[in-house]
């Protein structure tokens, strides 16, 4: 299992960054990324610590630990420069939190954010379909969300991304240690948003693939 959104008491996640990689490692899992949200206040401070924790615990544990952040609440003119300096700060994931209906993210964060150097557009539920192509034009993965509210809309973006071809990627947008993935939720999340079996493979592929790359 490999889950590339989650959250730390870094920002408002319930432990520590090793806590919750531990756990995530008891669980299974082959890879996480540490991806707390951040604004333009907060970025460089929380990429330094996350990069020294995933630093330590690459050397010593069999999981993956990949330091990253989520763009979050930002006005969306400031997306693009805030993902390329997230980058040079060493953030091998960076995630922006989309425009998703439980949440009151501006207009135009989407569109912002795809046209900006991230991996994940998380939970983007309110998304036009030329935004849907843009992401697959720019090899940028949206997400369908194991999180409550966020979730409501999974089953629009299967409909979208199957029409335009993007690419998803299944992630939890954990905040405590007993919102990480099972097998069973991991499925859940999947063929419960219309996913077929062969679709939800292939989904699962992206995330193995974007670790390769970005680790």
């Amino acid at each position: 299992m490999i889950d590339l959104h989650t959250h730390t008491v870094l920002s408002d996640g319930a432990v520590l960054p090793s806590e919750l990689v531990r756990h995530a490692e008891i669980s299974g899992y082959e890879a996480i990324a540490l991806t707390d949200h951040v604004d333009s206040g907060n970025m460089e401070t929380i990429l330094k610590q996350v990069t020294k924790v995933a630093e330590d615990l690459n050397r010593l544990r069999r999981i993956k630990v990949l330091p990253g952040i989520e763009i979050t609440h930002m006005p969306p003119s400031l997306i693009p420069d805030m993902a390329k300096g997230a980058r040079k700060l060493g953030a091998k994931i960076v995630v922006v939190h989309g425009e998703s209906p439980v949440e009151p993210v501006a207009s135009g964060t989407n569109l912002f954010a795809l046209q900006s150097d991230i991996a994940i557009l998380a939970h983007p539920g309110i998304i036009k379909d030329e935004e849907v192509r843009l992401a697959k034009e720019r090899g940028i993965y949206l997400e369908l969300s194991a999180r409550k509210g966020h979730c409501l809309t999974n089953g629009r973006l299967v409909g979208l991304a199957r029409k335009c071809q993007a690419n998803l990627m299944i992630n939890t947008d954990a905040h405590k240690p007993e919102e990480l993935f099972s097998e069973e939720l991991l499925r859940k999340v999947g063929l419960g948003a219309g996913l077929t079996e062969e679709e939800l493979k292939e989904v699962l592929q992206n995330s193995v693939e974007l670790v390769e790359k970005r680790f």
